[in-house]
């Protein structure tokens, strides 16, 4: 029979495992998702169109929330996620403008 303490450890090695795999795949969607913001700020500065769009940046936060809850995640910090990389968009587009 296996130690507990042996056993809890294996364990915990497999959580870090998926935990770093997760974080991984985090940060490239959202190095690819700004990829796609970037270009939205680049043809919104081409266009004239105003830096942000507050009905898609609503629609998008009700959009995630009920993604949240279908994936048992806070939703109050799936909006608070979500916020702050529409933040740091509007930011990108922005500076497009200048």
């Amino acid at each position: 029979m296996t130690n507990p303490v042996t056993r809890a450890a294996a364990l915990l090695k497999e959580h870090r495992e998926s935990i770093d795999r997760l974080d991984a795949i985090l940060v490239y969607t959202l190095g690819e998702r700004f990829k796609h913001t970037q270009a939205v700020g680049k043809l919104k500065a081409e266009h004239e169109l105003p830096p942000s769009d507050p009905s898609r940046e609503a629609a998008q936060i009700a959009r995630l929330e009920d993604l949240a809850k279908q994936a048992d995640l806070d939703p109050d910090f799936a909006k608070a996620f979500l916020n702050f990389i529409i933040q740091e968009v509007i930011r990108h587009h922005r500076k497009h403008q200048e």
